[in-house]
């Protein structure tokens, strides 16, 4: 299995990585990623100054991915870890915590001084995953991703 950065032509799977996870979970269609317009157009999304998205490949195909970016609506400082899903056959195996190293180290190198980040009450395995590198429950949302349905918020100084 390798970590690398986005190609376009991992657009389809990767869209139909995160569709998967959300129907699994049961999560609403409105208000969260899977309502997203970019989620069919991952690498473009992410191909811009201070962005990165990477996945998990397993023998050419795409098991996992999660990105980098500005928060929305926040001040330069403040990036999002975004779009942090895995199929089922890629979880347990310790690839959650490199792949959010991966995505921490580039927020640094961007130059981002706090990471933010939205998820659903019962995903508490990422939770404990988040809670493990530092991230900390926050009261209210910060900066306007538009996932209105997501009611964790965490934040983590970087």
């Amino acid at each position: 299995m390798i970590i690398r950065e986005i190609q376009k032509q991992d657009n389809d799977q990767v869209a139909a990585v995160i569709r998967h996870v959300l129907i699994e979970h049961d999560v609403p269609k409105v208000g969260t990623a899977y309502a997203d317009p970019q989620l069919d157009a991952m690498f473009e999304t992410y191909n811009n100054p201070k962005s990165a998205y990477f996945v998990i490949e397993n023998e050419g195909k795409i098991i996992g991915g999660a990105g980098i970016s500005q928060l929305e609506n926040s001040d330069s400082s403040v990036c999002e870890l975004q779009k942090m899903y895995f199929l089922p056959e890629a979880r347990g195996l310790g690839l959650g915590t490199q792949l959010m190293e991966k995505c921490l180290q580039s927020a640094g190198a961007f130059g981002f001084s706090k990471c933010y980040l939205e998820t659903m009450p019962y995903m508490e395995v990422a939770q404990k995953l988040y809670k493990k590198v530092g991230f900390d429950y926050l009261c209210a949302p910060m900066g306007n991703t538009g996932h209105t349905n997501c009611p964790v918020w965490m934040l983590k100084i970087l």
